[in-house]
């Protein structure tokens, strides 16, 4: 039988890789769209995980505030829009920073904007992710919640063992790491 640990682990699993997929197809889609090409993120699977880790942050901020905030529901989702615009941003920098040292490349930029911070950090898009997490947590997450629900273990399993095999092969073809194994088994 699964502990209640056990249970809040494969709900947090299942959203990461609900939320990275649907992330994904959502870049797709904007890319299709405007009419260009691009990649949505570094990964080889169908999936960026700034999304899931995203969404994860929104859940967990969400749920303190409203654990915790004895207040109105107009100024928890005021506070969560806040605290989410800061993490967001500060996720979205740390994850170009580090893409950029591990891989080498500038993923995103945000240079052309109005009032960017860099390259990769900017006011418009942080109060977009602030927007768009509201809108998550009082639509999207009631609709996906009733999916997460239905996904069996075995395919959290799954889709867990790939994505692990996915970050493997990615650090290993995309980094200095096959460089380095082909010297050493030369």
């Amino acid at each position: 039988m699964y502990t209640i640990k056990m249970v809040k682990t494969m709900y947090y699993l299942n959203c990461f890789f609900l939320y990275s997929i649907v992330g994904f197809l959502f870049e797709h889609l904007v890319y299709f769209f405007m009419n260009r090409h691009g990649d949505s993120g570094i990964l080889y699977g169908p999936w960026t995980p700034v999304y899931g880790i995203g969404i994860i942050i929104i859940i967990l901020t969400s749920n303190f505030i409203f654990k915790n905030l004895h207040t109105s529901k107009l100024f928890q989702t005021f506070i969560i829009f806040v605290a989410v615009i800061v993490l967001l941003t500060t996720i979205e920098l740390i994850g170009g920073l580090l893409i950029e040292k591990i891989f080498k490349i500038t993923f995103w930029d945000y240079s052309n904007l109005k009032f960017h911070i860099g390259k990769y950090i900017s006011l418009e898009i942080s109060l977009a992710w602030g927007f768009l997490s509201i809108f998550v947590i009082y639509v999207i997450k009631p609709l996906f919640d009733k999916m997460i629900a239905k996904i069996p273990s075995w395919l959290t399993f799954l889709l867990l063992i790939l994505f692990l095999i996915d970050i493997a092969a990615t650090l290993f073809l995309k980094t200095k790491l096959k460089d380095y194994f082909i010297k050493v088994f030369k």
